[in-house]
């Protein structure tokens, strides 16, 4: 019986859209605050990546102070899968991934939108917009795919997506 080396990642989740292990999930990534792009296969034939989750966190840092958190793959999954709905390869235009507790604290001071106990601090959330695509019409898929937490923010034109509970607002 063959053993799998400890280095190996584990598994890429299924996602709403099924694909064979002979596969591989793109994501495509705008930091609005950074200018930072990344293209990266993040998920080959059924194993996540580590040198592609390596620099996903690094793009979604928290961009005031530079803290790294690893995301959770599970949202990784959702943007994948919303950009195979939404049938364009992005990129995602990302205005927050990751949020250090001090600075989702003070965001949360200066406004009732953002929770004190955020899924940002905790690496499962993702506030995002995609050019090109209607941000209702990327709420509306995001809902449909009852994935997690879906927020639908009209007047700063983006969409929040968590991997946490599935609720909307």
């Amino acid at each position: 019986m063959a053993t799998v080396a400890a280095t190996f990642e584990p598994a890429c989740a299924i996602a709403a859209v099924t694909h064979s292990l002979n596969s591989k999930k793109n994501l495509s990534l705008f930091n609005t605050h950074t200018g930072e792009h990344l293209d990266v296969c993040y998920c080959q034939d059924g194993v996540y990546r580590s040198g592609a989750l390596k620099k996903i966190k690094h793009i979604l840092r928290d961009h005031r102070t530079g803290d790294i958190k690893a995301i959770d793959t599970r949202v990784l999954e959702i943007l994948y899968t919303l950009s195979r709905r939404l049938d364009t390869p992005g990129p995602f235009h990302i205005i927050s991934g990751y949020r250090s507790p001090a600075t989702n604290a003070a965001l949360h001071r200066k406004s009732n939108g953002v929770a004190t106990h955020s899924f940002h601090t905790k690496g499962m959330a993702i506030d995002f917009r995609v050019p090109d695509c209607k941000t209702n019409t990327v709420h509306a898929t995001a809902v449909n795919l009852r994935a997690g937490g879906v927020g639908y923010y009209p007047k700063s034109d983006f969409v929040h997506v968590d991997c946490g509970p599935v609720r909307y607002w």
